[in-house]
């Protein structure tokens, strides 16, 4: 994987590059649509690649573990082949899903025993073995198996459980070695800063991270429910010891508004299922703010969904229209939403990258941040 920076944005330490894999090139600022089972939400591939039109899609070795199991994945010829996406794809370690699961699962340092929520069963990740889970799926970009704490979390459990992230790390990169590539493309290993939100663990761990010189790091741990201030203040701290000339993933972020001031402090890429889940629920993020298309006032507005017609949907139907959807429950509501927020999503991020490389992209993140900050 290479990694090339292509402009610094003068007043903030917002950088655009351009990632270069097996299966294409990556423009950053980048967000990830979030596929978790294999397919973005309600969204046709087709759609995907020429109406959304991500150099990346995320998705999830938990639930790819689960169903269809790594065993199909592998007569498939890898997840790309199974869902037909010939461009690149990240697959997560599966730490936070288990996380989630936290009445249903045992952390030790061998790894972590946990419940399936499908069916019950009991099955145990360690560093080794989501090592081998991802070699299967074949993802372009793979993680570190990492343990995601809670917030708000105990100083000394923070602590604890960051020094066996940073030992389970050790384990991934060593059994790695060991592993080769299975589709004839090589993956790239990203390795994951934890430290809860305690400035000197984000520092610690930052450090320990950048030591191992992996070819991308994350940023995991943030938006699990602290303010974003916090969040921003630790992005702050770990983006200023994180090598500069490697991409810098935040996980699991977050709003429009977020990944703006997230940018800013120099992150690279972001992905995030509230676009998706959120337009399920029928809301709809735009440049000017966000709508809950369910509301009355939209009964009888007649103009498209998006004025500025940024994916085929904005233009195509109305508000009204969009709103009745929603009102029947019809699936084709959740659909245009999803195409709509997810289109949103990545044209904010090329858009960013524009201004950066322009050299005026803090006046204009400070504008749009003031702009999206409402209610429609």
């Amino acid at each position: 994987m290479k990694f090339d920076l292509k402009g610094k944005d003068p007043l903030s330490k917002a950088r655009a590059a351009v990632i270069t894999t097996d299966h294409g090139t990556i423009e950053t600022p980048i967000f990830m649509p979030v596929g978790t089972v294999g397919t973005v939400k309600g969204v046709h591939q087709r759609e995907l690649k020429e109406d959304i039109n991500p150099d990346i899609i995320l998705s999830n070795t938990y639930h790819l573990y689960l169903r269809p199991h790594t065993k199909i994945l592998e007569k498939a010829g890898g997840l790309h082949k199974f869902m037909n996406w010939d461009r690149n794809i990240l697959t997560d370690s599966g730490g936070y899903q288990v996380y989630s699961l936290s009445d249903n699962r045992k952390i030790k340092e061998e790894g972590v025993r946990f419940k399936s929520h499908i069916d019950g069963s009991y099955h145990f990740f360690t560093p080794e073995n989501v090592m081998e889970i991802q070699r299967t799926i074949g993802a372009d970009i793979i993680m570190a198996f990492d343990e995601c704490t809670p917030y708000p979390c105990d100083y000394r459990y923070a602590k604890r459980s960051m020094h066996m992230t940073h030992r389970w790390l050790d384990r991934c990169i060593n059994h790695l070695e060991k592993l080769p590539f299975k589709y004839g493309y090589s993956q790239a290993f990203f390795p994951i800063v934890q430290g809860s939100t305690y400035k000197d663990l984000r520092a610690q761990s930052a450090e320990f991270i950048a030591s191992r010189d992996a070819v991308g790091n994350a940023i995991g741990g943030l938006s699990v429910g602290e303010p974003a201030e916090e969040m921003y203040a630790m992005t702050d701290v770990v983006c200023s010891i994180l090598p500069e000339d490697k991409p810098r993933y935040l996980m699991g972020v977050g709003t429009p508004i977020n990944i703006l001031e997230n940018i800013a402090l120099g992150v690279d890429m972001f992905d995030c299922v509230m676009p998706t889940r959120n337009a399920r629920n029928g809301m709809l993020f735009t440049a000017h703010g966000s709508i809950n298309i369910k509301n009355k006032k939209w009964e009888d507005d007649f103009s498209p969904i998006d004025e500025m017609g940024i994916t085929y949907v904005d233009t195509e139907y109305s508000k009204a229209y969009l709103r009745h959807l929603f009102t029947v429950n019809e699936l084709l509501g959740k659909q245009i939403a999803t195409i709509h927020n997810l289109g949103f999503y990545l044209w904010l991020t090329r858009e960013a990258r524009k201004h950066i490389l322009a050299g005026d992209f803090r006046t204009w993140k400070d504008m749009m941040v003031k702009q999206m900050d409402k209610r429609l």
